[in-house]
């Protein structure tokens, strides 16, 4: 396997753990976001979206995280990262949805550059953006865990809603957002980073961090 990443990319830091998880190893190649290496041709032919991350695995080019995730878990099934029962998937995939759909789209480096760029949007409203989306999205999950606490997303070991909500308390804390309105978001994220596969996946362990 080859994972294409960048190490502050919170798509990419999904896939990260989701092979720790699986126990699986990929050979990592760091694509420079804020140069730009995303756009030059070399990348583009091997990404359609020139966007990371990128899974290559037996021949196919994989694209999208959580695309990606569920690849992994269809093709590597153990450990399970989904739960057996069709409610327990749907609410899981529901809480990933949650963070990778309605919170990480506003955010990220593209929409950021745009707002101040094209849009002249200051620094300041810029980052009170990324706050607002970032610190009114986690409420959603935090309820979410509230009806159901355990002590990961679902249940008693980590999946894929796991994933995708660690590096989003790594981006939100990076932008100072507000926390202490998510008890339940922040207890889980514990639990996560008590686990080697998140700990040893996180951003500043990557061979391509600044």
């Amino acid at each position: 396997m080859e994972l294409y990443s960048y190490f502050r990319s919170s798509a990419s830091y999904r896939v990260r753990i989701a092979l720790a998880l699986k126990g699986l190893q990929a050979d990592y190649h760091g694509v420079h976001l804020p140069s730009k290496e995303q756009m030059a041709e070399s990348y583009a032919a091997v990404s359609a979206s020139r966007l990371v991350p990128l899974l290559k695995d037996d021949g196919h080019v994989l694209t999208q995280s959580l695309a990606i995730i569920e690849y992994l878990e269809e093709t590597h099934p153990e450990p399970p990262l989904l739960p057996r029962d069709a409610a327990g998937r749907a609410r899981v995939r529901a809480m990933a949805l949650d963070i990778a759909c309605e919170i990480h789209p506003l955010n990220n480096l593209r929409v950021l550059r745009f707002l101040v760029g094209s849009m002249k949007v200051s620094e300041a409203d810029k980052d009170r953006w990324y706050r607002h989306w970032v610190e009114t999205g986690l409420e959603v999950v935090e309820r979410q865990l509230s009806a159901q606490p355990s002590r990961f997303c679902h249940g008693d070991s980590p999946g894929l809603a796991d994933c995708t909500l660690v590096p989003q308390i790594f981006n939100a804390r990076r932008f100072n957002c507000r926390l202490d309105h998510v008890p339940q978001v922040m207890r889980v994220y514990e639990a996560c980073m008590a686990l080697d596969a998140f700990e040893k996946t996180r951003p500043e362990a990557c061979p391509d961090a600044a």
